[in-house]
């Protein structure tokens, strides 16, 4: 089996309760969301189809515990699910970002989901696959808001409340798109809510830029 990807790196973790640690990314190629703030758009359109095992050869020479698959939106093609699940046998500490358009339902128990929120401003808001929300694992799973404004903010933490993800989710990510001008007013809005947030900077873009790729 084989997978369409974009790019295969080692770096640091930028976001999540994960930020900080080194980290081998395989981000896939294709994404059936326009997010209006989207950072990757450079993989919606050609990759390289590589085979699972030259995959995990790229990997074992990093020689790095910690592994994203990311996109575009990974969970967009087949092959990821059997693939996701050789990464647990092969003992990998396994991440899964994901824009949460997509089921989360055939998605391994053991890999951890981090599952993106669309809030309005992404303009995908109303696509959503809501019951992806009922499956987060509160012992490894984290939830992400990506807010553009307090609008954003009022919307994420709404859903917050109405699907109990205090409880749900492990934790709870507010993630201001970079580069806004009301950061302060979000990472206030954050301080005061009264709910169990961790606001969310994308540390990797502060060290190398936003337009940095594959670091």
């Amino acid at each position: 089996m084989n997978l369409r990807i974009t790019e295969i790196f080692h770096s640091i973790q930028g976001e999540s309760s994960h930020a900080g640690r080194p980290c081998a990314f395989v981000r896939l190629t294709g994404c059936p969301m326009r997010c209006t703030w989207c950072d990757s758009e450079y993989t919606f359109t050609g990759g390289d189809h590589l085979s699972f095992e030259e995959i995990f050869i790229k990997l074992e020479n990093f020689g790095c515990g910690l592994v994203e698959v990311t996109g575009g939106e990974p969970l967009a093609q087949k092959n990821v699910f059997p693939f996701i699940s050789e990464l647990c046998d092969r003992d990998y500490e396994v991440l899964i970002e994901t824009g949460g358009f997509v089921s989360t339902e055939k998605v391994d128990e053991r890999a951890k989901i981090i599952l993106d929120v669309k809030c309005p401003a992404s303009g995908e808001a109303e696509r959503n696959h809501w019951a992806n929300l009922e499956r987060l694992n509160p012992e490894k799973d984290e939830v992400k808001f990506v807010v553009a404004d307090l609008e954003d903010f009022a919307f994420a933490t709404e859903i917050i409340k109405k699907y109990d993800l205090e409880n749900r989710a492990k934790e709870i990510l507010i993630s201001p798109v970079f580069g806004v001008e009301n950061l302060k007013e979000i990472a206030e809005s954050v301080s005061k809510s009264n709910l169990r947030l961790r606001l969310n900077l994308q540390l990797h873009k502060y060290i190398w830029g936003a337009d940095v790729h594959g670091v």
